[in-house]
């Protein structure tokens, strides 16, 4: 397989999509500031899409900090926000035609059951042999075994081993949430994303995300993984490693380390540089083949 066809496309579409379990923070700023960038520099549009799938792990005060905090620094989308709680609806749908097309299954194996199986289903679930009755469970998306390879406009070509079965992603949880890996994709197809800038830590689900792409006949986009942003411990800057919250007093010095960070030139622009100005002269300026490749 061979995914990426997203440069022959007429317009760039690009998007921030955050999980709002906390208030924006300076690894989450980096990001969201690549794919602005590369989508400006090309012309194009950005969207922002708030992931909110989990409502035990969110609130609505981090999704209101979130949003207040990209309007401090400028990165204003443009089209309106999408929320993923709204959309229960049309993900329902799209599961619900995967299992009729056998493209997925219901699955009552627990974690420990699938660990203690290296991966393989005791209960059959796969050959939907597994009788779920009232039972939890979960759908999975059934992969086909695949040696992936696929293009990265930063990281080159990359090659990922898909194995059927073993790692069949959930797509629907035992709770009643819908999965991250089928609402992704089935949000970028309808917001008709070309292109994808976003953290290396998801690279490697890019080789499914491409199957189910292709299972809901659609190509998938162009991707561009960024290293992430560590911490003094070596972790990524995440919010469950207790990474601080963006000060939104100060935009411009926030923008200007990150675009240190994505290794940018910031010649000429200071902290009192305005933001819009920042902003307009990085997009000029925009070289993502500068980003240092120490992550993947």
């Amino acid at each position: 397989m061979q995914s990426g066809h997203g440069d022959c496309r007429e317009e760039y579409r690009g998007r921030f999509a955050p999980s709002p379990t906390g208030p924006l923070h300076f690894g989450s700023l980096v990001t969201a500031l690549a794919s602005y960038l590369e989508a400006r520099s090309r012309g194009g549009v950005w969207l922002v899409r708030i992931e909110d799938l989990d409502p035990l792990r969110e609130s609505p005060e981090a999704t209101e900090q979130i949003l207040a905090s990209l309007t401090a620094h400028g990165l204003e989308p443009d089209e309106p926000v999408r929320f993923q709680s709204r959309c229960h609806d049309r993900y329902q749908q799209i599961v619900d035609r995967l299992i009729s097309q056998g493209r997925a299954y219901r699955c009552i194996c627990s974690r420990k059951q699938l660990l203690d199986n290296q991966g393989r289903h005791p209960n059959q679930c796969r050959e939907n042999k597994a009788r779920t009755g009232h039972q939890p469970h979960a759908v999975r998306f059934a992969l086909d075994d695949e040696n992936s390879v696929w293009q990265d406009q930063l990281l080159g070509q990359q090659r990922q081993q898909v194995r059927a079965e073993i790692d069949d992603p959930v797509i629907h949880r035992k709770e009643g949430f819908y999965a991250y890996q089928l609402a992704v994709v089935a949000d970028d197809i309808d917001q008709q994303i070309t292109h994808v800038v976003r953290g290396s830590d998801l690279l490697e689900m890019t080789a499914q995300q491409c199957q189910i792409f292709g299972a809901l006949g659609a190509v998938p986009p162009a991707w561009l993984h960024i290293p992430v942003i560590l911490n003094e411990q070596g972790q990524k800057l995440s919010k469950q490693n207790l990474a601080p919250a963006l000060d939104d007093s100060r935009p411009a010095e926030n923008l200007l380390a990150a675009l240190e960070a994505l290794a940018q030139t910031i010649e000429d622009l200071t902290i009192n540089t305005p933001v819009a100005d920042v902003l307009k002269t990085a997009a000029a300026r925009w070289q993502p083949s500068r980003i240092h490749l120490t992550a993947r």
